[in-house]
């Protein structure tokens, strides 16, 4: 069933019934938020669409009048499905209605006819001057690319916001710490890109960043000057799109893009040892990264991403080191790097990160998964 054959289900006027059919009762915020995420994993491994329709207050000092909800979901009752999730998204704000079982592509035409026909139903039962005070709108989950991202609940994230600080404070703290200490080296690698090879010592890339933020991220130059990227563009493509499972334990083999002819002999040396990355603890100064967090991938990547594989850049700041690098590195699927970002993202804390630096010295030194 199509988003537009699902929306045009929703919209059929019903049969009369001599029996006068109860309002649901919206779930609690807690619920509701549980019952969205799981339908969110279950439409990104099934790479499905997840429609979710919410009907929000205009003006959110409305919220102290409670009454007015009640005609709204009763509204919502006869426009809306039986197998459709009703709840609240955010307590006396907003109401969320979950379409479940919905692929394809949704039409404004749809939207505004669901709209036309809830505000009628809304009427019926109050007034038009209820109608006015609310929004109704309509939100894809698997166009995370788009204009429009997926909401999230509007509330207060203490927790977050305490993380949050602490861990930019570790970030400004650690890299202007870091680039105190390795001074020296700066000097030493620079001189030997310099020497080894005509071009500028360091390379400038545009990355995408947190919420598809795009931003330049720098490297020491590990290529010839004016290095074409297709081939890196086609290895991507083919790693993206590859249904290829991780290697068994002890394999030798590496999927990651190897005997690149673009890369110096100096390059070669900085990126099996990584240290190519370290400008980038200037990009974690500026507040552009984190000291741990997922990759920051390439416009050129993102482009090829599934719904689900956005999430690793959505959902945290990209970082210079995170759990890919220590649990896996280039020995794993491209799939499953995600979903070692997806980890890292749902379970941030303090001391996960103070774990993931840790491990990171001894994951370079090993030389596991480098080329």
């Amino acid at each position: 069933m199509t988003v537009m054959n699902t929306v045009s289900v929703i919209t059929r006027p019903r049969r009369k019934s001599t029996k006068r059919r109860q309002p649901p009762r919206p779930l609690s915020e807690e619920l509701f938020r549980g019952v969205l995420i799981k339908e969110r994993k279950r439409t990104d491994r099934l790479n499905q669409q997840l429609v979710l329709l919410t009907v929000s207050l205009r003006d959110r000092e409305d919220a102290q009048d409670p009454s007015i909800w009640v005609p709204v979901i009763e509204a919502l009752s006869a426009v809306t499905r039986e197998t459709d999730m009703l709840g609240w998204f955010e307590w006396r704000t907003a109401i969320g209605i979950i379409l479940p079982e919905v692929v394809g592509t949704i039409g404004a035409a749809k939207i505004a006819e669901f709209e036309n026909r809830f505000s009628c139903e809304l009427i019926r039962r109050s007034n038009a001057a209820t109608a006015a005070r609310l929004n109704v709108r309509a939100h894809l989950h698997s166009d995370p690319k788009g204009v429009s991202a997926f909401p999230e609940p509007h509330r207060p994230h203490i927790r977050a916001s305490v993380y949050g600080m602490i861990k930019r404070g570790l970030d400004l703290a650690g890299s202007a710490t870091l680039l105190t200490v390795l001074a020296p080296l700066f000097v030493v690698i620079a001189a030997a890109v310099k020497l080894r090879s005509k071009g500028p010592v360091f390379f400038e890339q545009e990355r995408v960043g947190e919420k598809m933020k795009p931003f330049r991220m720098l490297k020491f130059r590990t290529m010839h000057t004016g290095a074409d990227s297709k081939i890196h563009h086609e290895y991507v493509t083919q790693f993206i799109n590859s249904k290829a499972q991780a290697p068994a334990a002890g394999a030798t083999e590496v999927f990651k893009l190897t005997r690149d002819p673009r890369v110096t002999a100096i390059g070669q040396f900085l990126r099996k040892t990584s240290l190519d990355e370290l400008p980038q603890l200037v990009n974690v100064l500026r507040g552009d990264m984190s000291l741990v967090g997922p990759r920051p991938p390439l416009k050129y990547e993102v482009d090829q991403y599934k719904a689900w594989h956005c999430h690793r850049v959505l959902d945290a700041k990209p970082g210079i080191t995170g759990l890919w690098q220590v649990k896996g590195r280039s020995r794993t699927s491209f799939d499953d790097m995600c979903r070692l970002d997806l980890r890292y993202a749902r379970s941030q804390s303090i001391w996960t990160d103070i774990k993931i630096l840790l491990a990171t010295p001894g994951a370079v030194l090993s030389g596991k998964g480098a080329c």
